[in-house]
């Protein structure tokens, strides 16, 4: 067994199908049988379960299979340390929260596109538990989230700062009578949403043992909602100073230990900093660690 016959198998056991690999792989499907049987036979055990709709993995599959990705990934990132000669070019894929893109990274993006023209620049929004989950399993080269972020694998630096606060409909004056109030809601985006459960930490904290919580796919949504009196909300206050001048909804200050959070930009320990992710970072979070860059 060799590293393309580990290639061969990773490429069946992620697409479900020897046809489907066999394509992948610009292959026949005859000889990515003969190698499957082959890497069986060799190791006295069934990796796959044949049947009508493709192939399945058997428990030895199972077990084969986070070796076959590891060499998959790190000869994926040899061809790419390879020909990244240090100049900013090529596809580069990060993720961040909604609100950081929308609040901070637009000029920079812009900025970054002029100046970096071969770079092919992918922005995939999500939670802070979607977007660490992404850089973990490598789908993406790094993440702006709430931080901090405590794992091992992954090393972050602050990218900027923000100051939350708490959103009700224009008539509501203080939110200290809504604490208590017995059809408390709160107006929040999906699960892992991490201005979501700093908002259920706080109410908790200050008496609201019970709400209703009420959930929405988009920042406009929720802010929509929360001035339309559905339910309290929190959010950087950045996000609504144009609807909080125009009287369309009532911005509520906190403390300081509940308003301030901090926007992180996490990759993997483990992972090569191309070119054009090194002058992403450069650009957007200066000044970026100079160790980190000369890796």
């Amino acid at each position: 067994m060799d590293i393309a016959d580990l290639k061969i198998f990773e490429t069946v056991a992620r697409l479900g199908g020897m046809n489907r690999a066999a394509a992948e792989l610009n292959t026949v499907q005859s000889n990515v049988t003969a190698r499957i049987r082959s890497i069986e036979d060799e190791l006295g055990a069934a990796l796959f379960e044949r049947h009508a709709r493709g192939v399945t993995l058997t428990g030895a599959g199972q077990r084969l299979l986070p070796y076959a990705t590891r060499v998959r990934r790190l000869m994926d990132e040899a061809r790419r340390a390879f020909s990244d000669a240090g100049t900013p070019k090529g596809s580069l894929l990060i993720g961040s929260l909604d609100t950081t893109a929308a609040l901070r990274l637009s000029p920079h993006l812009s900025a970054y596109i002029e100046a970096h023209p071969e770079v092919d620049l992918a922005l995939r929004t999500g939670t802070t538990c979607e977007l660490v989950k992404a850089v973990l399993g490598y789908e993406l080269e790094g993440a702006f989230v709430c931080g901090p972020v405590s794992h091992s694998d992954i090393e972050e630096t602050l990218a900027f700062h923000e100051e939350l606060v708490l959103l009700t409909a224009p008539h509501i004056r203080s939110v200290d009578e809504l604490y208590r109030a017995p059809e408390l809601r709160i107006v929040v985006l999906r699960a892992g949403c991490s201005y979501r459960q700093r908002l259920e930490e706080i109410l908790t904290r200050r008496g609201a043992m019970a709400f209703r919580v009420l959930e929405f796919g988009t920042i406009e949504a929720v802010i929509a909602c929360a001035a339309a009196g559905l339910g309290i909300t929190l959010l950087p206050k950045g996000m609504v100073e144009v609807a909080a001048q125009d009287h369309r909804i009532a911005v509520h200050e906190l403390p300081q230990a509940d308003a301030l959070a901090e926007t992180v930009f996490i990759r993997r320990r483990d992972a090569f900093m191309s070119s054009a992710l090194r002058a992403f970072l450069q650009s957007v979070c200066p000044p970026w660690p100079q160790a980190q860059a000369a890796e």
